[in-house]
Protein backbone atom coordinates (compact mmCIF):
# COMPACT_ATOMS: atom_id res chain seq x y z
CA UNK A 1 0.00 0.00 0.00
CA UNK A 2 1.51 3.30 -1.09
CA UNK A 3 1.08 6.45 0.95
CA UNK A 4 -1.72 8.54 -0.58
CA UNK A 5 -0.97 11.51 -2.80
CA UNK A 6 -0.85 15.24 -2.16
CA UNK A 7 1.54 16.60 0.43
CA UNK A 8 -0.25 17.83 3.54
CA UNK A 9 -3.73 16.64 2.62
CA UNK A 10 -5.54 14.83 5.40
CA UNK A 11 -5.66 11.06 4.94
CA UNK A 12 -9.22 9.72 5.36
CA UNK A 13 -10.48 6.12 5.18
CA UNK A 14 -13.74 5.82 3.24
CA UNK A 15 -15.84 2.70 3.83
CA UNK A 16 -18.90 2.46 1.54
CA UNK A 17 -21.67 -0.06 2.12
CA UNK A 18 -21.85 -2.47 -0.86
CA UNK A 19 -25.25 -1.63 -2.33
CA UNK A 20 -25.87 0.56 -5.36
CA UNK A 21 -27.98 3.12 -3.52
CA UNK A 22 -25.24 3.52 -0.92
CA UNK A 23 -22.11 3.22 -3.07
CA UNK A 24 -23.04 5.76 -5.74
CA UNK A 25 -23.39 8.76 -3.38
CA UNK A 26 -20.39 7.61 -1.29
CA UNK A 27 -18.20 7.58 -4.39
CA UNK A 28 -19.61 10.98 -5.41
CA UNK A 29 -18.62 12.28 -1.97
CA UNK A 30 -15.16 10.75 -2.34
CA UNK A 31 -14.77 12.53 -5.68
CA UNK A 32 -15.64 15.89 -4.11
CA UNK A 33 -13.22 15.36 -1.22
CA UNK A 34 -10.43 14.42 -3.64
CA UNK A 35 -11.09 17.58 -5.66
CA UNK A 36 -10.53 19.54 -2.45
CA UNK A 37 -7.09 18.11 -1.79
CA UNK A 38 -7.70 15.27 0.67
CA UNK A 39 -5.89 11.94 0.48
CA UNK A 40 -8.34 9.07 0.54
CA UNK A 41 -8.28 5.31 0.92
CA UNK A 42 -11.45 3.46 -0.10
CA UNK A 43 -12.11 0.08 1.48
CA UNK A 44 -13.72 -2.47 -0.84
CA UNK A 45 -13.93 -6.21 -1.32
CA UNK A 46 -12.65 -7.72 -4.60
CA UNK A 47 -15.96 -8.00 -6.51
CA UNK A 48 -16.82 -4.37 -5.73
CA UNK A 49 -13.49 -3.02 -6.98
CA UNK A 50 -14.64 -2.47 -10.62
CA UNK A 51 -17.14 0.12 -9.32
CA UNK A 52 -14.18 2.26 -8.31
CA UNK A 53 -12.22 2.16 -11.56
CA UNK A 54 -13.51 5.45 -13.07
CA UNK A 55 -12.93 7.26 -9.77
CA UNK A 56 -9.42 5.83 -9.38
CA UNK A 57 -8.57 6.81 -12.94
CA UNK A 58 -9.67 10.39 -12.26
CA UNK A 59 -7.64 10.68 -9.05
CA UNK A 60 -4.60 8.40 -9.43
CA UNK A 61 -2.48 10.31 -6.90
CA UNK A 62 -4.99 11.07 -4.16
CA UNK A 63 -7.20 7.96 -3.96
CA UNK A 64 -5.86 4.56 -2.95
CA UNK A 65 -7.67 1.31 -2.26
CA UNK A 66 -7.71 -1.11 0.65
CA UNK A 67 -8.95 -4.41 -0.75
CA UNK A 68 -9.96 -6.97 1.85
CA UNK A 69 -11.57 -10.38 1.24
CA UNK A 70 -15.32 -10.42 1.84
CA UNK A 71 -15.89 -12.34 5.11
CA UNK A 72 -17.96 -15.51 5.00
CA UNK A 73 -21.39 -15.82 6.58
CA UNK A 74 -23.21 -19.15 7.02
CA UNK A 75 -26.39 -17.81 5.42
CA UNK A 76 -24.77 -16.00 2.47
CA UNK A 77 -24.19 -17.90 -0.79
CA UNK A 78 -20.53 -18.04 -1.87
CA UNK A 79 -19.52 -15.13 -4.08
CA UNK A 80 -22.05 -12.65 -2.72
CA UNK A 81 -20.34 -9.33 -1.93
CA UNK A 82 -23.01 -6.80 -2.87
CA UNK A 83 -26.71 -6.40 -2.08
CA UNK A 84 -27.29 -6.44 -5.82
CA UNK A 85 -26.14 -10.10 -5.81
CA UNK A 86 -28.88 -11.20 -3.42
CA UNK A 87 -31.53 -8.48 -3.05
CA UNK A 88 -32.64 -6.38 -0.09
CA UNK A 89 -33.34 -9.48 1.99
CA UNK A 90 -29.58 -9.97 2.23
CA UNK A 91 -28.86 -6.62 3.89
CA UNK A 92 -28.78 -7.96 7.42
CA UNK A 93 -26.47 -10.81 6.43
CA UNK A 94 -24.05 -8.53 4.57
CA UNK A 95 -24.02 -6.05 7.45
CA UNK A 96 -23.22 -8.89 9.87
CA UNK A 97 -20.50 -10.37 7.65
CA UNK A 98 -18.70 -7.03 7.27
CA UNK A 99 -18.22 -6.69 11.03
CA UNK A 100 -15.51 -9.35 10.68
CA UNK A 101 -13.34 -6.76 8.93
CA UNK A 102 -12.70 -5.02 12.26
CA UNK A 103 -9.38 -6.74 12.96
CA UNK A 104 -8.04 -6.65 9.36
CA UNK A 105 -8.71 -2.90 9.23
CA UNK A 106 -7.00 -2.37 12.60
CA UNK A 107 -3.97 -4.36 11.41
CA UNK A 108 -3.78 -2.29 8.21
CA UNK A 109 -4.07 0.94 10.22
CA UNK A 110 -1.26 0.08 12.62
CA UNK A 111 1.07 -1.02 9.83
CA UNK A 112 0.44 2.05 7.61
CA UNK A 113 3.21 4.68 7.45
CA UNK A 114 0.60 7.46 7.25
CA UNK A 115 -2.59 6.10 8.85
CA UNK A 116 -5.88 7.91 8.34
CA UNK A 117 -6.91 10.63 10.77
CA UNK A 118 -10.62 9.80 10.42
CA UNK A 119 -13.04 7.22 9.06
CA UNK A 120 -16.06 8.13 6.95
CA UNK A 121 -18.38 5.13 6.79
CA UNK A 122 -21.97 4.35 5.84
CA UNK A 123 -24.63 4.31 8.55
CA UNK A 124 -25.16 0.59 7.83
CA UNK A 125 -21.62 0.14 9.20
CA UNK A 126 -22.25 1.44 12.70
CA UNK A 127 -19.71 -0.96 14.21
CA UNK A 128 -16.94 1.18 12.68
CA UNK A 129 -17.67 3.68 15.48
CA UNK A 130 -16.27 1.11 17.91
CA UNK A 131 -13.31 0.51 15.59
CA UNK A 132 -12.59 4.25 15.42
CA UNK A 133 -12.59 4.48 19.22
CA UNK A 134 -10.11 1.63 19.39
CA UNK A 135 -7.85 3.35 16.83
CA UNK A 136 -8.18 6.73 18.56
CA UNK A 137 -9.57 8.59 15.55
CA UNK A 138 -12.99 10.18 14.82
CA UNK A 139 -15.60 8.37 12.77
CA UNK A 140 -18.01 10.37 10.59
CA UNK A 141 -21.26 8.68 9.62
CA UNK A 142 -22.39 9.12 6.02
CA UNK A 143 -26.14 8.98 5.43
CA UNK A 144 -27.12 8.43 1.79
CA UNK A 145 -30.69 8.85 3.10
CA UNK A 146 -32.51 12.03 4.13
CA UNK A 147 -32.35 14.03 7.37
CA UNK A 148 -36.10 13.66 8.09
CA UNK A 149 -35.83 9.90 7.90
CA UNK A 150 -32.66 9.88 10.03
CA UNK A 151 -34.32 12.05 12.68
CA UNK A 152 -37.09 9.43 12.98
CA UNK A 153 -34.65 6.53 12.73
CA UNK A 154 -32.21 7.76 15.36
CA UNK A 155 -35.05 8.56 17.76
CA UNK A 156 -36.35 5.00 17.43
CA UNK A 157 -32.97 3.38 18.15
CA UNK A 158 -32.04 5.81 20.89
CA UNK A 159 -35.28 4.99 22.71
CA UNK A 160 -35.36 1.34 21.69
CA UNK A 161 -36.18 -0.08 25.11
CA UNK A 162 -38.86 2.44 26.06
CA UNK A 163 -40.74 2.62 22.75
CA UNK A 164 -43.78 0.41 22.31
CA UNK A 165 -45.01 -0.21 18.81
CA UNK A 166 -48.51 1.10 18.15
CA UNK A 167 -50.66 1.89 15.09
CA UNK A 168 -49.77 5.59 15.41
CA UNK A 169 -46.25 6.44 16.58
CA UNK A 170 -45.81 10.01 17.84
CA UNK A 171 -42.56 12.00 17.66
CA UNK A 172 -43.35 15.21 19.58
CA UNK A 173 -39.72 16.35 19.89
CA UNK A 174 -39.16 16.45 16.13
CA UNK A 175 -40.03 19.43 13.92
CA UNK A 176 -43.76 19.35 13.00
CA UNK A 177 -44.31 16.62 15.66
CA UNK A 178 -44.97 13.90 13.07
CA UNK A 179 -47.19 10.91 13.75
CA UNK A 180 -46.07 7.83 11.77
CA UNK A 181 -48.04 4.63 11.38
CA UNK A 182 -46.27 1.52 12.62
CA UNK A 183 -46.15 -0.13 9.18
CA UNK A 184 -44.29 2.92 7.84
CA UNK A 185 -41.41 2.49 10.28
CA UNK A 186 -38.21 0.88 8.95
CA UNK A 187 -38.46 -2.90 8.78
CA UNK A 188 -35.18 -3.47 10.63
CA UNK A 189 -36.40 -1.59 13.69
CA UNK A 190 -39.78 -3.38 13.76
CA UNK A 191 -38.12 -6.80 13.45
CA UNK A 192 -35.65 -5.96 16.23
CA UNK A 193 -38.51 -4.92 18.51
CA UNK A 194 -40.48 -8.06 17.71
CA UNK A 195 -37.48 -10.32 18.35
CA UNK A 196 -35.87 -8.42 21.20
CA UNK A 197 -33.41 -10.58 23.06
CA UNK A 198 -32.65 -12.80 20.07
CA UNK A 199 -28.94 -13.22 19.63
CA UNK A 200 -27.18 -13.01 16.28
CA UNK A 201 -27.43 -10.69 13.31
CA UNK A 202 -30.27 -8.58 14.76
CA UNK A 203 -28.08 -7.72 17.74
CA UNK A 204 -25.40 -6.56 15.31
CA UNK A 205 -27.96 -4.30 13.63
CA UNK A 206 -29.13 -2.90 16.97
CA UNK A 207 -25.59 -2.31 18.25
CA UNK A 208 -24.58 -0.63 14.99
CA UNK A 209 -27.51 1.77 14.97
CA UNK A 210 -26.88 2.63 18.63
CA UNK A 211 -23.23 3.35 17.78
CA UNK A 212 -24.27 5.76 15.02
CA UNK A 213 -25.84 8.03 17.61
CA UNK A 214 -22.45 8.69 19.23
CA UNK A 215 -20.61 9.38 15.98
CA UNK A 216 -18.21 12.36 15.81
CA UNK A 217 -20.13 13.90 12.91
CA UNK A 218 -22.77 13.21 10.26
CA UNK A 219 -22.79 13.87 6.51
CA UNK A 220 -26.09 13.99 4.64
CA UNK A 221 -26.75 13.89 0.93
CA UNK A 222 -29.40 16.60 1.23
CA UNK A 223 -29.67 20.41 1.30
CA UNK A 224 -31.19 23.07 3.50
CA UNK A 225 -34.06 24.13 1.25
CA UNK A 226 -35.15 20.49 1.21
CA UNK A 227 -34.63 19.48 4.85
CA UNK A 228 -33.22 22.44 6.73
CA UNK A 229 -35.39 22.04 9.82
CA UNK A 230 -34.26 18.43 10.25
CA UNK A 231 -30.60 19.21 9.62
CA UNK A 232 -30.84 21.83 12.38
CA UNK A 233 -32.62 19.36 14.66
CA UNK A 234 -29.87 16.78 14.14
CA UNK A 235 -27.20 19.41 14.66
CA UNK A 236 -28.66 20.19 18.09
CA UNK A 237 -28.77 16.48 18.89
CA UNK A 238 -25.38 15.34 17.58
CA UNK A 239 -23.20 18.41 17.06
CA UNK A 240 -21.40 18.27 13.74
CA UNK A 241 -23.80 17.92 10.78
CA UNK A 242 -23.08 18.69 7.15
CA UNK A 243 -25.75 18.80 4.42
CA UNK A 244 -23.76 18.60 1.20
CA UNK A 245 -26.25 17.46 -1.44
CA UNK A 246 -27.45 16.83 -3.96
CA UNK A 247 -24.13 15.16 -4.69
CA UNK A 248 -25.37 14.06 -8.13
CA UNK A 249 -25.84 17.74 -9.04
CA UNK A 250 -22.30 18.64 -7.95
CA UNK A 251 -20.93 16.33 -10.60
CA UNK A 252 -19.70 12.81 -10.07
CA UNK A 253 -17.79 10.16 -11.93
CA UNK A 254 -19.50 8.16 -14.66
CA UNK A 255 -19.06 4.85 -12.88
CA UNK A 256 -20.38 1.35 -13.32
CA UNK A 257 -23.90 2.22 -12.15
CA UNK A 258 -24.32 5.15 -14.53
CA UNK A 259 -22.96 3.84 -17.80
CA UNK A 260 -25.05 1.77 -20.17
CA UNK A 261 -23.17 -0.84 -22.19
CA UNK A 262 -25.81 -0.49 -24.92
CA UNK A 263 -25.54 3.05 -26.33
CA UNK A 264 -27.98 2.18 -29.09
CA UNK A 265 -30.83 1.73 -26.61
CA UNK A 266 -30.06 5.13 -25.03
CA UNK A 267 -30.29 6.75 -28.45
CA UNK A 268 -33.60 4.99 -29.10
CA UNK A 269 -35.13 6.21 -25.82
CA UNK A 270 -33.95 9.79 -26.24
CA UNK A 271 -35.08 9.92 -29.87
CA UNK A 272 -38.55 8.72 -28.80
CA UNK A 273 -38.70 11.42 -26.13
CA UNK A 274 -37.71 14.05 -28.70
CA UNK A 275 -40.98 13.33 -30.52
CA UNK A 276 -43.15 13.82 -27.40
CA UNK A 277 -44.66 17.14 -26.24
CA UNK A 278 -43.03 18.88 -23.27
CA UNK A 279 -44.08 17.49 -19.90
CA UNK A 280 -46.28 14.77 -21.37
CA UNK A 281 -44.32 11.61 -20.48
CA UNK A 282 -44.52 9.68 -17.21
CA UNK A 283 -41.35 7.81 -16.27
CA UNK A 284 -42.02 4.66 -14.22
CA UNK A 285 -39.22 2.98 -12.26
CA UNK A 286 -38.94 1.42 -8.80
CA UNK A 287 -35.19 1.45 -8.18
CA UNK A 288 -32.45 -1.11 -8.51
CA UNK A 289 -33.82 -3.75 -6.13
CA UNK A 290 -37.63 -3.77 -6.08
CA UNK A 291 -39.37 -6.08 -8.56
CA UNK A 292 -43.19 -5.98 -8.72
CA UNK A 293 -45.11 -9.22 -8.37
CA UNK A 294 -47.38 -10.60 -11.09
CA UNK A 295 -50.59 -8.98 -9.77
CA UNK A 296 -48.86 -5.61 -9.35
CA UNK A 297 -47.44 -5.77 -12.88
CA UNK A 298 -50.87 -6.53 -14.30
CA UNK A 299 -52.56 -3.73 -12.32
CA UNK A 300 -49.91 -1.15 -13.25
CA UNK A 301 -50.03 -2.13 -16.93
CA UNK A 302 -53.80 -1.74 -16.93
CA UNK A 303 -53.61 1.63 -15.16
CA UNK A 304 -51.01 2.97 -17.59
CA UNK A 305 -53.19 1.87 -20.50
CA UNK A 306 -56.38 3.38 -19.06
CA UNK A 307 -54.70 6.65 -18.06
CA UNK A 308 -54.04 7.62 -21.67
CA UNK A 309 -50.68 9.22 -20.78
CA UNK A 310 -47.43 8.69 -22.59
CA UNK A 311 -44.97 6.68 -20.51
CA UNK A 312 -41.61 4.95 -20.22
CA UNK A 313 -41.77 1.91 -17.93
CA UNK A 314 -38.58 0.28 -16.67
CA UNK A 315 -39.47 -3.37 -16.07
CA UNK A 316 -36.31 -5.02 -14.78
CA UNK A 317 -35.92 -8.75 -15.36
CA UNK A 318 -36.60 -10.66 -12.14
CA UNK A 319 -34.00 -12.66 -10.20
CA UNK A 320 -33.80 -16.30 -11.26
CA UNK A 321 -35.64 -17.54 -8.16
CA UNK A 322 -38.63 -15.32 -9.05
CA UNK A 323 -38.72 -16.16 -12.74
CA UNK A 324 -41.46 -18.77 -12.55
CA UNK A 325 -43.76 -16.65 -10.39
CA UNK A 326 -44.36 -13.80 -12.82
CA UNK A 327 -42.29 -11.20 -10.95
CA UNK A 328 -41.32 -8.27 -13.17
CA UNK A 329 -42.99 -9.75 -16.24
CA UNK A 330 -44.94 -7.35 -18.46
CA UNK A 331 -48.35 -8.88 -19.34
CA UNK A 332 -48.50 -10.59 -22.73
CA UNK A 333 -49.63 -8.29 -25.50
CA UNK A 334 -49.26 -5.08 -23.47
CA UNK A 335 -46.39 -3.67 -25.51
CA UNK A 336 -48.36 -4.06 -28.75
CA UNK A 337 -51.37 -2.54 -27.06
CA UNK A 338 -49.57 0.72 -26.19
CA UNK A 339 -47.16 0.95 -29.14
CA UNK A 340 -46.35 4.56 -29.99
CA UNK A 341 -47.68 5.87 -26.66
CA UNK A 342 -45.61 3.79 -24.26
CA UNK A 343 -42.09 2.38 -24.18
CA UNK A 344 -41.00 -0.61 -22.09
CA UNK A 345 -37.34 -0.87 -21.05
CA UNK A 346 -36.39 -4.34 -19.85
CA UNK A 347 -33.14 -3.83 -17.98
CA UNK A 348 -30.93 -0.79 -17.43
CA UNK A 349 -32.35 2.66 -18.17
CA UNK A 350 -30.54 6.03 -18.49
CA UNK A 351 -32.61 7.44 -15.63
CA UNK A 352 -30.79 10.76 -15.20
CA UNK A 353 -30.98 11.49 -18.93
CA UNK A 354 -34.65 10.51 -19.10
CA UNK A 355 -35.62 12.65 -16.10
CA UNK A 356 -33.66 15.56 -17.53
CA UNK A 357 -35.53 15.48 -20.85
CA UNK A 358 -38.10 18.25 -21.30
CA UNK A 359 -40.74 15.74 -22.42
CA UNK A 360 -40.82 14.09 -18.97
CA UNK A 361 -43.39 15.61 -16.62
CA UNK A 362 -43.70 13.00 -13.89
CA UNK A 363 -41.84 10.15 -12.20
CA UNK A 364 -43.80 7.22 -10.71
CA UNK A 365 -41.27 6.18 -8.06
CA UNK A 366 -40.80 4.11 -4.91
CA UNK A 367 -39.24 7.25 -3.35
CA UNK A 368 -35.80 5.81 -2.64
CA UNK A 369 -33.56 8.73 -1.71
CA UNK A 370 -31.30 8.60 -4.77
CA UNK A 371 -34.34 8.61 -7.06
CA UNK A 372 -35.85 11.47 -5.05
CA UNK A 373 -32.72 13.58 -5.51
CA UNK A 374 -32.49 12.76 -9.21
CA UNK A 375 -36.09 13.90 -9.67
CA UNK A 376 -35.42 17.08 -7.69
CA UNK A 377 -32.33 17.89 -9.76
CA UNK A 378 -34.41 17.42 -12.93
CA UNK A 379 -37.31 19.49 -11.57
CA UNK A 380 -39.73 16.60 -12.12
CA UNK A 381 -42.83 15.95 -10.00
CA UNK A 382 -42.90 12.56 -8.25
CA UNK A 383 -45.91 10.24 -8.21
CA UNK A 384 -45.23 8.36 -4.99
CA UNK A 385 -45.58 4.62 -4.41
CA UNK A 386 -43.42 4.02 -1.29
CA UNK A 387 -42.82 0.38 -0.38
CA UNK A 388 -40.24 -0.10 2.39
CA UNK A 389 -37.20 1.21 4.28
CA UNK A 390 -37.03 5.04 4.23
CA UNK A 391 -39.51 5.41 1.37
CA UNK A 392 -42.67 6.11 3.43
CA UNK A 393 -40.88 8.92 5.29
CA UNK A 394 -39.42 10.30 2.05
CA UNK A 395 -42.88 10.27 0.45
CA UNK A 396 -44.37 12.20 3.39
CA UNK A 397 -41.64 14.84 3.07
CA UNK A 398 -42.38 15.27 -0.65
CA UNK A 399 -46.16 15.05 -0.58
CA UNK A 400 -47.09 16.78 2.69
CA UNK A 401 -44.17 19.04 3.65
CA UNK A 402 -42.95 20.24 0.25
CA UNK A 403 -45.97 19.51 -1.98
CA UNK A 404 -43.74 18.53 -4.90
CA UNK A 405 -45.25 15.05 -5.20
CA UNK A 406 -48.61 13.30 -5.49
CA UNK A 407 -49.39 10.11 -3.57
CA UNK A 408 -50.38 7.24 -5.87
CA UNK A 409 -50.57 4.27 -3.53
CA UNK A 410 -48.33 2.63 -0.93
CA UNK A 411 -47.12 -0.74 0.29
CA UNK A 412 -44.63 -3.39 -0.75
CA UNK A 413 -47.29 -5.93 -1.73
CA UNK A 414 -50.19 -3.58 -2.44
CA UNK A 415 -52.06 -4.30 -5.67
CA UNK A 416 -53.67 -0.99 -6.69
CA UNK A 417 -57.12 -0.86 -8.27
CA UNK A 418 -56.33 -0.11 -11.95
CA UNK A 419 -59.17 2.33 -12.68
CA UNK A 420 -58.51 4.40 -9.56
CA UNK A 421 -54.76 4.43 -10.22
CA UNK A 422 -55.33 5.41 -13.86
CA UNK A 423 -57.47 8.38 -12.81
CA UNK A 424 -54.85 9.53 -10.29
CA UNK A 425 -52.08 9.28 -12.90
CA UNK A 426 -54.11 11.14 -15.54
CA UNK A 427 -55.04 13.93 -13.11
CA UNK A 428 -51.47 14.34 -11.83
CA UNK A 429 -50.03 14.54 -15.35
CA UNK A 430 -52.67 16.94 -16.64
CA UNK A 431 -51.60 20.52 -17.31
CA UNK A 432 -49.11 22.57 -15.31
CA UNK A 433 -50.10 21.60 -11.77
CA UNK A 434 -48.94 23.26 -8.55
CA UNK A 435 -46.82 20.19 -7.78
CA UNK A 436 -45.07 20.49 -11.15
CA UNK A 437 -44.37 24.18 -10.54
CA UNK A 438 -43.03 23.55 -7.04
CA UNK A 439 -40.80 20.75 -8.35
CA UNK A 440 -39.16 23.23 -10.71
CA UNK A 441 -38.75 25.76 -7.88
CA UNK A 442 -37.08 23.11 -5.72
CA UNK A 443 -34.72 22.28 -8.60
CA UNK A 444 -33.63 25.95 -8.60
CA UNK A 445 -33.07 25.80 -4.83
CA UNK A 446 -30.92 22.69 -5.24
CA UNK A 447 -28.83 24.48 -7.86
CA UNK A 448 -28.30 27.44 -5.53
CA UNK A 449 -27.25 25.11 -2.71
CA UNK A 450 -24.28 23.62 -4.56
CA UNK A 451 -22.98 26.87 -6.06
CA UNK A 452 -20.23 28.92 -4.39
CA UNK A 453 -21.52 30.21 -1.04
CA UNK A 454 -24.62 28.03 -1.27
CA UNK A 455 -25.54 26.00 1.82
CA UNK A 456 -24.18 22.69 0.52
CA UNK A 457 -21.04 24.28 -0.92
CA UNK A 458 -20.32 25.94 2.43
CA UNK A 459 -20.98 22.74 4.40
CA UNK A 460 -18.65 20.76 2.15
CA UNK A 461 -15.92 23.38 2.53
CA UNK A 462 -16.39 23.35 6.32
CA UNK A 463 -16.20 19.55 6.37
CA UNK A 464 -12.87 19.64 4.53
CA UNK A 465 -11.56 22.29 6.95
CA UNK A 466 -12.45 20.12 9.94
CA UNK A 467 -10.78 17.08 8.39
CA UNK A 468 -7.69 19.13 7.60
CA UNK A 469 -7.54 20.30 11.22
CA UNK A 470 -7.56 16.65 12.30
CA UNK A 471 -4.45 16.12 10.19
CA UNK A 472 -2.75 19.09 11.88
CA UNK A 473 -3.67 17.77 15.32
CA UNK A 474 -2.34 14.34 14.43
CA UNK A 475 1.00 15.84 13.39
CA UNK A 476 1.21 17.87 16.60
CA UNK A 477 0.52 14.78 18.68
CA UNK A 478 3.16 12.90 16.76
CA UNK A 479 5.75 15.59 17.52
CA UNK A 480 4.79 15.56 21.21
CA UNK A 481 5.19 11.79 21.28
CA UNK A 482 8.62 12.02 19.68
Amino acid sequence: MSVAGKQGGAHILIFPYPAQGHMVPTLDLTHQLALRGLNLTILVTPKNLPSLNPLLSSHPNSIQTLILPFPSHPSLPPGVENVGDIGNSGNLLIMAALTKLHNPIAHWFHSHPNPPVAIISDFFLGWTQRLARQLGIPRICFYPSGAFFTSIYNHLWQNFDSISLSPAMSFPDLPRSPVISEEHLPTGFRVCKAKKGSAGDLDILLDGMMENISTWGCIFNTFYSLEGEYLEYLKKKTGRVWGIGPLNLMGGIEGKFRVNPDDESVTRVMSWLDECPDGSVLYVCFGSQKVLNKAQMKALASALDLSGVRFIWVAKPPPEDMNNEGYGLVPDGFEDQVVGRGMIIKGWAPQVSILGHQAVGGFLSHCGWNSVLEAIVAGVMILAWPMEADQFIDARLLVEHLEVAVRMTEGRNTVPEPIALAKTIALAMEGDSDAKKRAKELRDEATKAIKVDGSSWNDLENLVKELTQLQSLAKENELVTI
